[in-house]
């Protein structure tokens, strides 16, 4: 497998799990007008990955039972 095809099979799934990694992430939506200091960005950043991971992780245990 090519690292392009590589990339382009990580990035769809990624963008597969991304409902379900923003709901276990359980982030409320920015204010309209509202900006994010960089440590509020941090922990989100924080969230979102640590969700990613839990999401990915379900999936992949669900997929093969």
């Amino acid at each position: 497998m090519t690292e392009q095809t590589e990339q382009q099979r990580r990035y769809k799934e990624f963008m597969e799990l991304l409902p379900l990694t923003l709901n276990l992430a359980g982030l409320p939506p920015s204010e309209i007008g509202k900006y994010y200091n960089q440590e509020q960005i941090e922990t989100r950043l924080f969230a979102l990955r640590h969700a990613y991971k839990a999401a990915r992780g379900l999936v992949r245990e669900l997929v093969t039972k």
